[in-house]
């Protein structure tokens, strides 16, 4: 159940963070963004939530996976793109 919770939030995270930050991908690029995302974004928030509240909850899984899908693209523009 969790990979595939991590799965939908990831992909729809992934969808929102390509729509924010413009980038011309198709749907499962932006999922895969999004699930990377998910995954690293979302274990350092869990573990952050933990430490700061003793407690974690779904929606770090989806801040997390947002904000680690915007990394993720930031990171692509900045160092892949005009190589």
């Amino acid at each position: 159940m969790p990979v595939l919770l991590t799965l939908i939030v990831g992909a729809a995270a992934g969808a929102i963070a390509v729509h924010f930050m413009k980038l011309n991908v198709s749907f499962w690029v932006a999922g895969a963004i999004g699930v990377l995302g998910a995954i690293f974004g979302g274990i350092i928030l869990r573990a952050l939530a933990v430490l700061l509240l003793g407690a974690s909850a779904v929606g770090s899984l989806f801040v997390g996976g947002l904000i680690g899908a915007v990394v993720l693209i930031w990171i692509y523009r900045t160092y892949f793109v005009n190589r």
